[in-house]
């Protein structure tokens, strides 16, 4: 693979919904050596960097073999947005001269996201001509069949005037972002300061493999999917 790839994992440690949420043990490991462990494995990453504010997290990824930058603080809030993270993150690598042409960027909440899955992601990426790729789970399209209120109150179909009134067979398939993988041009990103192009591609996961960790519930019912996996 000639195509240099740098994935950048992005781990806040102020998550309130689950406090200490990427170090939490998950199966016998922190949660976000999923992360790590399946990037480095790829026959297609470069590099896997960890950008976060928090020195334990910070030291957890450096132990299980990830490259770390520490993240300055107002990145690192609630408000914070992902695009942020990521372009602090290029000009921190821009400092070591080291050249990347792509970006994947890895949510550590994605534990079930494996390493075949990033591979599979970036040849589908790599045969497509497209700029970006984002990967989804399928939703119900009848989504597509709902309303919203414009600004005079009156109700338009939220895709279009059409939907709303055609049978969901006939319905174009409609998916959500899961969160777990993200592709894209460097130069595309810096140019447009988003994951999102115009040449944006699906990599479409199942249930399973999307499910993100965001409670301790969550995280608990994880945990239950992989027990039972083992045995």
């Amino acid at each position: 693979m000639n195509k240099k790839i740098v994935a950048i994992i992005p781990a806040r440690g102020g998550s309130k919904g689950l406090p200490g949420k990427n170090t939490a043990d998950l199966a016998g490991k922190p949660l976000i050596a999923w992360t790590i462990e399946a990037s480095l494995a790829s026959d297609y990453i470069a590099k896997t960097l960890v950008t976060s504010e928090d020195d334990r997290i910070l030291a957890v990824s450096a132990a299980h073999g990830a490259d770390t930058i520490k993240r300055p603080a107002e990145f690192a809030t609630d408000t914070a947005t992902s695009e942020s993270v990521i372009r602090d993150a290029l000009e921190q690598l821009a400092r070591t001269h080291e050249k990347f042409e792509y970006l994947i960027l890895l949510q550590p909440t994605s534990p079930l996201r494996t390493r075949d899955m990033i591979d599979a992601a970036c040849a589908r990426f790599f045969d497509s001509g497209a700029t970006a790729l984002i990967s989804v789970c399928e939703i119900d399209n009848k989504i597509l069949k709902a309303f919203k209120a414009d600004d005079d109150g009156y109700i338009r179909g939220i895709s279009n005037d059409r939907y709303p009134f055609m049978r969901r067979q006939d319905l174009p398939e409609t998916y959500i972002s899961n969160g777990a993988i993200y592709i894209i041009n460097i130069g595309e990103f810096q140019a447009q300061e988003s994951l999102l192009t115009d040449k944006t591609i699906p990599f479409v996961m199942d249930g399973r493999s999307s499910m993100d960790i965001d409670t301790a519930e969550d995280l608990a019912q994880v945990a239950q999917t992989i027990a039972a996996e083992r045995h």
